[in-house]
């Protein structure tokens, strides 16, 4: 397991249970690992996602986007619950923006 700060400072878990299913369903992800803690990290906007969970959004380049959904669950506690990549840059409700 890994662990990456969200933009609030709550630490955010990528449990291999997680990472797993990401690559099960997202094979061209397979080598973006720490591209995805990164994106939790260090996004250029975050959009709100369904129940509460939040969605960390970079241009990875060649119009790639990296989009990572999780949830904080406390201020001392969250979690990684997919990622996918998108060919357009995503809509919705921009509640955060670098």
């Amino acid at each position: 397991m890994e662990v990456a700060y969200s933009i609030n400072g709550v630490p955010i878990r990528l449990t291999y249970e997680r990472w797993y299913h990401i690559v099960e369903n997202h094979d061209e992800l397979a080598s973006y690992f720490h591209e995805i803690l990164d994106t939790v990290e260090k996004p250029e906007l975050i959009v709100r996602g369904n129940k509460g969970a939040l969605k960390a959004i970079r241009n990875i380049g060649k119009g790639k986007w990296l989009v990572v959904i999780y949830r904080e669950l406390s201020r001392g506690d969250g979690f990684v619950i997919t990622a996918y990549l998108l060919d357009t840059k995503p809509k919705g409700e921009i509640i955060w923006q670098q």
